[in-house]
């Protein structure tokens, strides 16, 4: 092979390099990713209606696909009732899964309720896919926060448990874990015991 042969098939192989590193790029820009949109607070819901409904009127279904507000189930009891509600995991965002280029940012951006993508003004930060997996494992994960209007001073009769059927003064509530202490008279001595809110019944 000849000087020239051998010249004429490196550039041929550098071309070819070149091209290989553009297409990879050119994927890696066309990589559908999930963002992270800050909205006003309370407007979670209204921006996921407004921007689907835009996505639907310009036709940007092929560029962005999902739309999410992380939510969880609570259950309240109130006057013995209980009753359920949604209950946002992360207040004031939406997370948008899309391929991020100038006409998808302008639809998004540009959404009523919208403030900014998480990341800079112009280069928004895609999140880590482990990370929104575990933000839609928790919104779709079956465990129940149980909130419950009680105070200290107040009775209570326990349904359930070892001690089901006494009747006790609550002396402590710790809301964020959905228990309580309370004075129990076990064999006529205050004793006390710490119960779990759906171990109870208001009086």
């Amino acid at each position: 092979m000849t000087e020239k042969d051998e010249n004429i098939m490196n550039e041929g192989t550098a071309e070819e390099n070149l091209e290989a590193e553009n297409n990879k790029s050119s994927d890696k820009k066309n990589q559908k990713r999930w963002y992270i949109v800050h909205t006003y607070s309370g407007y979670e819901n209204k921006v996921k209606s407004n921007l689907e409904k835009r996505i639907e009127y310009m036709n940007m279904g092929d560029k962005i696909f999902r739309v999410e507000v992380p939510q969880k189930t609570i259950t309240q009891i109130k006057g013995g009732r209980k009753q359920e509600k949604e209950e946002k995991i992360f207040p004031g965002y939406v997370l948008v899964e899309m391929i991020m280029d100038e006409d998808s940012w302008y639809v998004v951006r540009h959404t009523a309720g919208v403030t900014k993508f998480v990341g800079s003004a112009k280069k928004p930060i895609p999140a880590k896919d482990s990370e929104i997996k575990k933000i839609i494992h928790r919104s779709t994960a079956q465990t129940q926060k149980v909130e419950m209007d009680v105070k200290v001073g107040e009775k209570v009769r326990i349904i359930s448990g070892p001690f089901a059927e006494f009747v006790g003064d609550i002396t402590e509530v710790y809301p964020d874990k959905a228990k309580l202490r309370a004075m129990v008279s076990i064999f006529g001595r205050e004793t006390p015991v710490e119960l779990e809110y759906k171990q109870i019944q208001k009086l």
